[in-house]
């Protein structure tokens, strides 16, 4: 005779973890747990000590804090908008990651989005994350005119707009390094692209390339000078450029990208045109994105610390939002030059070889 019976559903009973069980367990009020739990401006008068076993204490004791509580109770969202041109490509992923990580350790959450330098959806976009509670917002590669409601930074911003802390490189340092280093190798005649209109550096970058060339007597011809003419953020960018820059016949030494996206791009045009690099023309970059150390030959370029800009991008504003510090329009991190294979010196002029007419046919 078979039998049956009911199945017993066991229920964790675990009791929940709330700042007043960390602050009895340590003999302490609940505020001074949430001040420093939340790294709040409350936490900055609690020890170093106190702050540590406190931290502890809530590993251990494996709290969660809820944060739709937290939100509801302070009437805060404790998220920040990001608007970035894109999200895939080196440069934007590395800002975003170090906003990520500054965010992460300071219990932030964020919303991002994409616009492509559409400025209809720059401004829709704006007003759909102010819809959903965000306490500021964080820009990359985005060049904004017009004043946003909340407090923002931008990562190379270069507009002068009330209200915006743009976070910036050297530009200037940044072309010093790059054509003093080809300037020491003995090249003379260089080529440069241009980097798209619409990129937030470009105008920027190109000016302070000019003004440095001109400082060091490096000449800047437009017959060596080409404009890159698309978004894209895989090496086509500087490919097909580099094509059209070879085919008019002008020799050059040297090539100083816009990016390091390009000038990865730039270097498959010069070897499918049977120039070597660095040995017939030296290729410098500029970004350090992680595949330049991993190209064939690695690549030459100037370092922009973008995951440290995206960093003090966010301190930046959850400093602003607390209101522990004043508002200022500009801060400036320093480039570094990283030299790697893709540079070397100069060929003398009776060594250089370069493209026969035949080998400009076959480039058109």
């Amino acid at each position: 005779m078979a039998t049956t019976g009911k199945k017993s559903s066991a229920v964790s009973t675990e009791p929940k973890v709330t700042l007043k069980t960390i602050a009895d367990y340590l003999g302490l009020t609940p505020g001074t747990v949430s001040a420093a739990l939340n790294n709040s401006a409350a936490a900055r008068s609690i020890p170093e000590r106190t702050k540590k076993r406190i931290l502890t204490a809530a590993k251990d004791l494996n709290y969660r804090p809820n944060y739709f509580a937290r939100s509801l109770r302070l009437q805060r969202t404790y998220t920040i908008g990001v608007i970035a041109e894109e999200i895939g490509d080196s440069y934007g992923s590395m800002v975003i990651s170090g906003i990520e990580e500054y965010l992460r350790r300071h219990n932030f959450f964020f919303l991002t989005v994409i616009h492509r330098h559409d400025p209809k959806l720059l401004q829709a976009y704006a007003q759909m994350l102010l819809t959903r509670g965000v306490e500021g917002f964080i820009t990359t590669d985005t060049s904004l005119h017009e004043k946003l409601p909340l407090p923002t930074v931008a990562v190379s911003g270069h507009g002068h707009v009330d209200g915006v802390t743009n976070v910036v490189l050297d530009h200037k340092l940044a072309a010093r390094l790059a054509l003093t280093h080809l300037a020491r190798l003995g090249h003379e005649d260089i080529a440069f692209l241009k980097g798209h209109p619409l990129s937030s550096d470009s105008a920027t970058r190109w000016n302070a390339v000019c003004e440095v060339a001109t400082e060091l007597g490096i000449a800047v011809r437009p017959e060596l000078t080409a404009q890159i003419d698309s978004t894209v953020s895989t090496p086509h960018l500087g490919y097909p450029i580099t094509r059209e820059l070879l085919g008019r016949g002008h020799s050059f030494t040297a090539l100083f990208a816009y990016n390091d996206i390009s000038a990865i791009g730039a270097s498959w045009a010069l070897r499918e045109a049977g120039l070597r690099v660095p040995q017939d023309i030296s290729v410098v970059g500029f970004d350090d994105i992680p595949s330049a150390a991993f190209n064939t030959p690695s690549l030459t370029t100037v370092r922009q610390p973008l995951e440290r800009m995206g960093q003090i991008a966010a301190k930046t504003l959850i400093d602003r939002i607390e209101g522990t510090t004043e508002y200022v329009q500009e801060i400036a991190v320093e480039p570094e030059l990283v030299v790697r294979d893709s540079s070397g010196p100069a060929p003398s002029p009776y060594a250089r070889p370069f493209l026969s007419d035949i080998d400009r046919v076959a480039l058109d």
